[in-house]
Formats: C-alpha cells, structure tokens, sequence
C-alpha cells in the first residue's frame, strides 16, 4: 500500500515579499551614534490545498537612533509543503517545528542582502529554537493569549 505511506516533502521555497524604508534619510546617516536593533520573528501556516501547506516565517527588523528609524525591514519567506497519511497529532510540530527551520535559513540570508544593498552592514539573524518558539505559542494559545516572540539586540 505505497500510497498509505507518510509523506513530507518540499514543494517550494520562495521569498514571498520583502520591503525596505529609510524613512529619516539622508540625515539619519549623518549620527555618529550607535543604533539600537528590534528583530520581530513569526511564523504561519495555512493549508493551500490536498495536503498541501504554505508555512511562512517573517522578519521585522528596525533600527532607530533616539526615536529616529534608521531603517525598516519586513520580509516574508515561505515554502509550500507536501503532507500526507501523517497522524494528526504529528501535523503541527512539523508545520510549526521542521518547516519553519527548512525556510528559515533563506530568511536569514535574504535579510542580511537586503540590509547590505541597501548601504548598512548587514544584520544577522540568529539561530532560532523553532520547537521553544512552537512551545511557547501553543502554551500562550491554552492561556487565551497570543503573543510574537520578540529577539532584541543593542
């Protein structure tokens, strides 16, 4: 019975929007001071089809001087994944877990590019512990609560 057999497969993996602002420059770029760094992490998924998910991990990373942005970036990075004959109970870790690691590191170098073309050096995203993250949501969803994990570096 080969078609009984589970099933998780890549189908793509795809930068699904990216964004820049310097809403303060070119003055911005004149401050000799040292900027703070705010990195937003999320991630998605949503069923696009028969056994087909798109799992989204987005990125939201400011930087301000004072009260000043010096730059802002969002970016979506998805892939859509293939997953059958899977017991129910194994669908959210892989969505929420295996998933989000595979697009993550595409992610990471698509925001880092981004960030570098755009004239500053680039910003590194760090390693992320996909399984505390899925923890720490599905914790935060039996409260009542829903809240991003936030990253915030100096």
């Amino acid at each position: 019975m080969a078609d009984q057999d589970p099933v998780f497969q890549i189908q793509r993996v795809y930068l699904k929007e990216a964004s820049l602002e310097q809403p303060n420059s070119p003055a911005i770029l004149l401050e000799q001071e040292q900027p703070t760094v705010d990195i937003q992490l999320g991630v998605d998924a949503s069923p696009v089809g028969d056994g087909l998910f798109e799992v989204t991990v987005t990125a939201t990373v400011q930087t301000k001087i004072k009260e000043k942005t010096v730059f802002l970036v969002e970016a979506r990075q998805a892939g859509i994944f293939e997953l059958r004959n899977l017991p129910a109970e194994q669908t959210g870790p892989i969505l929420g877990i295996a998933c989000p690691q595979i697009v993550y590191p595409y992610l990471r170098g698509n925001v880092a590019d981004l960030i570098q073309r755009a004239g500053f050096p680039p910003v590194h995203l760090s390693e992320i512990n996909f399984q505390a993250m899925y923890e720490q949501q599905q914790q935060a969803q039996t409260n009542g609560a829903e809240q991003a994990p936030s990253v915030v570096t100096q």
